[in-house]
């Protein structure tokens, strides 16, 4: 709704409603479920820091593969693309091999920037580019444990739980609680 709103009225939505519906979003799923994101923090009031997952797409090298992402929305969103760096290891034209950050320039919707796009839209292009062509043949790290804090694990752990509960959802009519509360 937001975008069709914005497509129409040359308003600009304050950063932090913004950010409230990609939130919202984020929680509700994303199409198909193998796309998912959220706050990282809930006690952040700037809503700065966020964790992504992508579950990785079929046909290609990814498919099987969960990966975990940091989007990091700076004072600037949506003015500026937020800073996107993979937690998990992984071999992409687009994806710096020893920071896991993903290079701006060398990613389409990161270099042509504009204020509509989302947090959602990135994470759908960064699958799609996972089955490009020049990716998705392109030989993969060896999966590995994630260095995450205690913290971050749980947010981790959450999402990828909503996000296999969309898919049971979405491609099964299967209906989860995808709410569950991972306890220490």
């Amino acid at each position: 709704m937001l975008r069709v709103l914005m497509s129409f009225c040359s308003l600009a939505v304050p950063r932090n409603f913004r950010l409230l519906e990609e939130l919202e979003r984020g929680e509700k799923g994303i199409g198909d479920g193998t796309v998912s994101y959220g706050m990282d923090d809930g006690d952040d009031i700037y809503m700065r820091s966020w964790t992504g997952t992508i579950i990785g797409p079929h046909n290609s090298v990814h498919e099987g593969r969960i990966y975990q992402l940091k989007l990091f929305c700076d004072k600037d969103y949506p003015e500026k693309p937020p800073s996107v760096r993979f937690h998990s290891r992984i071999n992409m034209t687009c994806v710096n091999h020893e920071t896991g950050a993903v290079e701006s320039k060398k990613f389409g919707i990161l270099a042509n920037w504009q204020r509509e796009y989302t947090m959602e839209d990135i994470l759908t292009q960064l699958k799609k580019e996972m089955a490009a062509p020049h990716n998705r043949k392109l030989v993969q790290p060896p999966e590995e444990q994630l260095l995450l804090s205690p913290h971050a694990f749980r947010i981790v752990f959450q999402l990828s739980l909503n996000c296999i509960a969309g898919i049971l959802n979405f491609t099964y009519g299967i209906s989860c609680v995808s709410n569950v509360e991972y306890i220490p």
